[in-house]
């Protein structure tokens, strides 16, 4: 793998610095949760590169991705991979969840198309995934993969996130609504809740 040209992390606080090597990939990601919405992404997939773009801009946060990975078998891999450095990224970025709001929501259309995401920063990994995609490639891309993403994800962030598509006949509609609506629910689910300053979202007392 080439030399780094991700920018370095200068503070711990909510921004994280993960990287990955494995005999498949070779992943690191870069994440400001307090970001501006700017992404740098380098998978070797285009479209995956454009639904992390989603997270991203509408998340309000700054995502660095570099992946390196066997894209001469399938994007499966790297797809995964990318998931769980996000999600430990995302974890290692959230703390103790103190002050948090903890649960997000959020309906995304685009045109015939509308998906809902809901998101809890529950400690615990669930994923619920009801995206029932009209067809199974978008370009090369294996819609399949959309699922294996989510799931990586949410496995190593601990977190629990329903993902329903409600409508749609275009399945890059159907994809771009799932990533935009997960970014709008994660955006709500990280934000500071002024009334509730340093205390766990949580009657248990930790998250």
């Amino acid at each position: 793998m080439q030399a780094s040209t991700l920018r370095p992390i200068t503070t711990a606080m909510r921004q994280a610095d993960i990287s990955r090597n494995t005999l498949e990939t070779k992943i690191r990601v870069v994440l400001d949760l307090d970001g501006s919405g700017v992404s740098k992404l380098a998978t070797g997939i285009g479209f995956f590169d454009h639904m992390l773009d989603q997270i991203a801009r509408h998340g309000m946060l700054d995502l660095s991705v570099e992946a390196k990975g066997d894209l001469h078998i399938d994007g499966h891999h790297t797809i995964e991979d990318v998931g769980i450095s996000i999600g430990q990224a995302l974890a290692k970025a959230l703390g103790d969840k103190k002050g948090l709001r903890r649960y997000g929501h959020a309906y995304v259309p685009l045109d015939e198309a509308l998906s809902r995401v809901v998101v809890d920063l529950s400690g615990r990994p669930g994923l619920v995934f009801n995206v029932p995609f009209t067809r199974a490639t978008i370009g090369e891309f294996d819609v399949d993969l959309v699922r294996e993403f989510f799931q990586g994800l949410v496995n190593h962030a601990n977190i629990t996130v329903h993902i329903d598509a409600l409508r749609g006949d275009n399945s890059h509609h159907q994809a771009e609504t799932v990533f935009k609506a997960f970014a709008r629910a994660l955006r709500m689910a990280v934000e500071a809740d002024p009334r509730a300053a340093g205390a766990i979202p949580s009657t248990k007392g930790s998250l």
